[in-house]
């Protein structure tokens, strides 16, 4: 890289701290000779920085402190100078209510991050299903060259009947739980093995599948989202990805706008629907598609996914788990298959394009990676639905639904919060039977910041008859790892004032998954005279980062990302004001 601080054309950003003999250039420089640095290094080597959201309370994203040192190494054998600089880390699990709104603020903090500091490129290093979503938005805000790294899947420990991902087995056993067929004691035996190692969920769910996007826009390496957190070939991924960030750096690019364009999209929703992946991914391809001036829509996915059929034979749509899929050849064997689904002429940070990067991946189980002609199940994977009860769109994994749900039409039993149904669900008084359909509503992003509450639990009366599944309609989320037929992201919500708060008890509900339809059988007029009737609910944040989420929030339709944040926006240091300025000296 020697001594030219060009790059095609453009200066590098750590010029304008190191690479200028004034006050500021000393003050820059001798700052960092405590870090080992000399002038020479800094007035010579490009700069990269890693941001890590490494925490021991986040066991998903607890082994990016070793990663991150793999990064460093490969950082300085291309000739780069590595910072580390230590993002939140946001652990689904244990955030209460939900994560989700935290997205929002790790991507602002990465964003600023970024802007602040000297980087030339930067390493993501994320694992919890939001980190991964929310350190792409933030550097694709800043503008400046970046490579995505995944934690990578655990390993849990395979249980009688087969493997257990670590959620979608919970999942399954407490169905099993609460429909008498699994005791109080084996369930705690479960309880102590599954979470075996670091590493986010072995399943497609949020997690396995942004990881896997990352490959499809481009910004990741490839083959690299499969390998289990505890492969010692994740470690010379690390290695390689700091190579390869140490070269971005130095040759200026390739910057995201020049990787995440239409054609990174239309890729990345060609594999989500491949993978049968979560459906909270398509809130993040919206916000992300936002942050660079991508004009994606919800119709876009539904167009998509009419044309992709489920080839990825992986929990939850399928049988088995994520190291599966690797050892069957990975993503770019899956892109490979659906090579003629995809724009072979899209960008990646690799260097190649995508049509390069998979000419010789290879299927080695044909299982797992099926042919387009033999797809894991019929129909699409994925549906976008309208209608009067959702007028800006809603969504369905339907390759996790039981098919007889697809077409159903119902009686609606109305919750109006997740408490209420923890404390009603299994009340006969409620007069639930298997045609029901179960709404939960005021879970949206405005009305509890949209928790994973969309998968509602079947009452028990009906799972000890062997009722396994039921039309669920909501406006929160649900897990990736997750199944059922849940209508989620209903559009606009409750608490705005959607057609979802004017629904009662008893009323009709028609889901028609083939017309792409969700209508709530009333009258306008009764609708109308409803809507009248309807009062918003209070504001529950005075202060601080929630009253301002609570602000700015968008619906689910346009990525629930800020209002203020939607927009390209490339790197704008203000050249005087940041050239005069000489720190806390």
């Amino acid at each position: 890289m020697g001594n030219d601080d060009s790059t095609r054309g453009r200066p590098l950003r750590s010029a304008r701290w190191f690479r200028k003999d004034d006050l500021p250039g000393f003050v820059h420089r001798s700052t960092l000779a405590a870090a080992g640095w000399s002038r020479e290094d800094l007035m010579t080597r490009p700069v990269v920085g890693i941001l890590n959201t490494w925490s021991d309370i986040n066991p998903c994203n607890s082994n990016l402190r070793a990663l991150a040192q793999e990064v460093r190494t490969g950082i300085l054998e291309a000739g780069g100078i590595p910072f580390e600089a230590p993002l939140m880390s946001l652990s689904e699990n244990i955030i209460k209510p939900t994560s989700f709104p935290f997205r929002n603020l790790l991507a602002m903090e990465a964003e600023e991050c970024i802007r602040a500091h000297p980087f030339d490129a930067v390493v993501l290093l994320g694992g919890c299903d939001k980190t991964q979503p929310a350190l792409m938005m933030g550097a694709a805000s800043a503008g400046v060259p970046f490579i995505f790294l995944a934690s990578g899947p655990a390993t849990p420990r395979s249980m009688t009947g087969g493997d257990l991902g670590n959620a979608t087995g919970v999942w399954r056993l407490v169905d099993s739980l609460r429909a008498g067929k699994v005791s109080q004691c084996e369930f705690a035996a479960f309880e102590r093995s599954i979470m075996g190692t670091p590493g986010h969920c072995a399943e497609m769910g949020t997690a396995s599948t942004m990881a896997a996007i990352g490959e499809a826009l481009g910004v990741a390496l490839p083959g690299s989202s499969m390998v289990p957190a505890v492969d010692g070939r994740r470690n010379q991924i690390a290695r390689e990805v700091g190579r390869r960030s140490a070269r971005m750096a130095g040759e200026g690019g390739p910057r995201p706008h020049e990787i995440l364009d239409a054609r990174a999209f239309d890729n990345a929703i060609t594999l989500l629907c491949a993978v049968g992946g979560s459906t909270n991914t398509i809130i993040h391809l919206l916000a992300l598609a936002g942050r660079v001036g991508v004009p994606l829509t919800l119709d876009r996915f539904d167009e998509i996914a009419r044309r992709v059929p489920l080839i990825s034979n992986v929990q939850p749509a399928g049988e088995h788990l994520t190291e599966r899929l690797m050892m069957a050849g990975g993503v770019p064997a899956l892109l490979k298959t659906l090579a003629p689904l995809l724009h072979l002429d899209a960008r990646t940070v690799d260097g190649r394009t995508l049509g390069e990067v998979i000419a010789t991946a290879e299927v080695t189980d044909p299982d797992v990676i099926r042919p387009l002609d033999k797809p894991v199940k019929p129909g699409e994977p994925l549906v976008v639905v309208k209608g009067n009860l959702a007028p800006d769109g809603a969504v369905m994994k339907t390759c996790a639904a039981d098919p007889k749900l697809l077409r159903h039409r119902g009686r609606a039993v109305v919750f109006e919060d997740v408490q209420t149904i923890a404390d009603r669900i299994d009340d006969p008084a409620l007069g639930i039977d298997e045609n029901s359909v179960l709404i939960l509503r005021n879970a949206g992003p405005v009305g509890a910041a949209m928790p994973e509450w969309g998968m509602l639990p079947i009452p028990r009366k009906l799972m000890e008859r062997g009722v396994r599944d039921m039309l669920r309609i909501s406006d929160a989320r649900m897990s990736g790892t997750g199944y059922g037929a849940a209508v989620l992201h209903v559009s606009p919500e409750a608490a705005v004032g959607g057609p979802l708060a004017l629904v009662r008890d008893g009323d009709i509900i028609e889901l028609d998954v083939a017309a792409r339809r969700l209508e709530l059988c009333v009258a306008p007029e009764e609708l109308e005279r409803r809507r009248k009737e309807w009062q918003a609910p209070p504001g529950t944040h005075q202060r601080g980062y929630r009253k301002l989420y609570d602000q700015h929030i968008e619906q689910a339709h346009l990525g629930c990302d800020f209002d203020f944040l939607r927009g390209a926006d490339e790197d704008t240091l203000p050249e005087g004001l940041f050239d005069g300025w000489v720190g806390g000296w």
